[in-house]
C-alpha cells in the first residue's frame, strides 16, 4: 500500500498540472469504455451479488450492491455533466494588489491525493474517480469486499481508458483488504485526505486512527417538520418521495415530525399512501392514538433505517421539532412543509445541519441534483466543505505573488507602503 500511494502521490503532481481539454478527454474515454464493456462489469457484479446474497448482505446494502445497465446509464450521464462543469483548477478565487507591481492572487489547486473508503455503491466509485479526475487529485479507492469483483473491473477500465487519454499512470489505485485501510491510515506523507462513508462509529474510527484530515459522512438521520400551516397535500406527495423514492440511500427521509395542529387531518391519509408504498410506520404515543401503527421506541428516532421504515413524532410547534432534530439528528437534510415564508426562514436559518429545504423533497440533497458533476459524498462536518461535496470540495488553494524585485526591508523601513488594494476576481 505505501508503494501505491507512493505511486498515486507521484502522479498526483503531474495530473494537477494538465489541462482542461485533457481531463475531458479522459471522461469521455472512461465513458466510452464502460459503455463498451458494460457485459463484463454486470458479470462481475453478478458474481458479488450471487456471493453477498449466500452471506446474507442486508437488503439496502443488496440494492446499493447491484450495478445493472441503468446504473451504468446513469453514470455515464454523470460523466456528461461533469465534462460540462467548468475546471476548477487555477480559479482565482482572490486578486490584490499589495502596491504597485506587486500582486497577490489567491488560486484554486488540487488537495492532492484523497483516500476514499466507501460500501457497497459501484456506481460511488465511478463518481468519485471521475470528479477526483477533473478536479485533479490522485486518488486511492476502497471499497467494501461485496462489491470487489465489480471496483476491481471498473478500477482496471478506468486506468486503461486514462492511460489511453495521457494521464500519468497509477493516479487511481484500489485497495482491497481491510488491513490496507490500516495502512492508509498511517500514510500521511502521501495521503492528503480521506473521506469515510459509512456508519458513525466507522468514521470515528477513521479519524481517532489517523493524523490525516478527515472529511466525515456518518448517518443520514433525515427529518420533515410538516408545520400547521403547511398544504397537506404536498405534505404527503413530499413525505412518500422523500421515503420511497429511494430508500437505501443517505438522503432519505427517516423520521417525522408532524404539528399537533394538523396531524389528525394529515396522519390517516398519509398512512394510505405510505402503506401502499409498503412502508412500515412507526410513531409516538400521541401518533397511535391516531393511526394504528407499531410504537416507536428512543432507538428509533436514533436510527438510520435505509429501509420502507419511517418513524413519526407528533410536536406541539416548531421549537419542538428543531430541538428533537438536534437531539436525534446527523446534522445531513431536513426539510419544512408550510406555506408560512417567515416561519421557513426561521427554520432553515436555526437548524444546524448541511442542507436544509423548504417545501421539497429531502433526495434533493445530491451532488448530481445540485449541479456539482455527483459527489464524492455528503459531508456532515463543520469544515470547508459541507453538505454535497463536488468538485469544490476536493480544492484547496495555493497563494501566488508577483513581484518586480521588490524586498520587505522597503516596507519595513517606511521607504514604501502597502496599497492592499482589491482587484477583484
Amino acid at each position: 500500500m505505501k508503494e501505491a500511494a507512493k505511486i498515486c502521490k507521484d502522479a498526483s503532481r503531474k495530473l494537477a498540472a494538465l489541462g482542461t481539454e485533457q481531463k475531458d478527454k479522459a471522461l469521455q474515454f472512461i465513458k466510452d469504455i464502460l459503455k463498451s464493456h458494460s457485459n463484463e462489469i454486470i458479470s462481475a457484479n453478478n458474481q458479488d451479488m450471487q456471493r453477498s446474497e449466500k452471506e446474507n448482505l442486508a437488503a439496502p446494502l443488496l440494492k446499493r450492491l447491484k450495478f445493472d445497465s441503468s446504473k451504468i446509464d446513469q453514470v455515464c450521464l454523470g460523466i456528461d455533466s461533469l465534462k460540462d462543469l467548468k475546471d476548477p483548477v487555477g480559479k482565482v478565487l482572490q486578486a490584490t494588489e499589495l502596491d504597485q507591481g506587486l500582486e497577490l492572487y489567491k488560486v484554486a489547486c488540487p488537495i492532492g491525493v484523497i483516500g476514499m473508503i466507501f460500501e457497497s455503491r459501484p456506481d460511488a466509485l465511478v463518481q468519485i474517480a471521475t470528479l477526483c479526475l477533473k478536479s485533479g487529485n490522485g486518488v486511492i479507492l476502497k471499497g467494501g469486499s461485496e462489491a470487489m469483483e465489480t471496483n476491481k473491473i471498473l478500477v482496471e477500465l478506468i486506468a486503461q481508458a486514462t492511460e489511453k487519454a495521457g494521464i500519468p499512470t497509477g493516479w487511481i489505485q484500489l485497495a482491497q483488504s481491510r488491513e490496507e485501510v490500516r495502512e492508509m491510515l498511517a500514510l500521511d506523507e502521501y495521503i492528503d485526505l480521506i473521506i469515510p462513508r459509512g456508519s458513525n462509529e466507522f468514521v470515528k474510527f477513521i479519524m481517532d486512527n489517523s493524523s490525516i484530515p478527515v472529511l466525515g459522512h456518518a448517518d443520514g438521520i433525515c427529518h420533515l417538520y410538516v408545520d400547521e400551516k403547511a398544504d397537506l397535500d404536498m405534505a404527503i406527495n413530499v413525505t412518500v418521495d422523500s421515503k420511497t423514492q429511494y430508500v437505501a440511500v443517505c438522503n432519505a427521509l427517516e423520521t417525522l415530525l408532524v404539528h399537533s395542529k394538523v396531524a389528525e387531518a394529515l396522519l390517516p391519509r398519509l398512512k394510505t399512501a405510505l402503506e401502499a408504498k409498503n412502508t412500515e410506520l412507526r410513531g409516538c404515543s400521541r401518533t397511535c392514538d391516531i393511526i394504528q401503527i407499531k410504537a416507536a421506541s428512543d432507538q428509533d428516532w436514533a436510527t438510520e433505517y435505509l429501509d420502507y421504515i419511517l418513524s413519526i413524532k407528533i410536536v406541539d410547534s416548531m421549537d419542538e421539532a428543531i430541538n428533537h432534530i438536534h437531539r436525534y439528528g446527523s446534522g445531513h437534510t431536513e426539510s419544512i412543509i408550510t406555506a408560512d415564508s417567515v416561519t421557513a426562514d426561521n427554520f432553515m436559518n436555526r437548524v444546524d445541519s448541511g442542507d436544509l429545504f423548504w417545501n421539497c423533497s429531502t433526495r434533493f440533497s445530491d451532488g448530481f441534483r445540485y449541479g456539482l458533476g455527483a459527489e464524492v459524498g455528503i459531508s456532515t462536518n463543520r469544515i470547508h466543505a459541507r453538505g454535497p461535496v463536488g468538485m469544490e470540495g476536493l480544492m484547496i488553494y495555493k497563494w501566488k505573488l508577483y513581484g518586480k524585485g521588490q524586498i520587505v526591508e522597503d516596507y519595513s523601513s517606511g521607504k514604501k507602503s502597502f496599497t492592499h488594494r482589491s482587484m477583484g476576481v
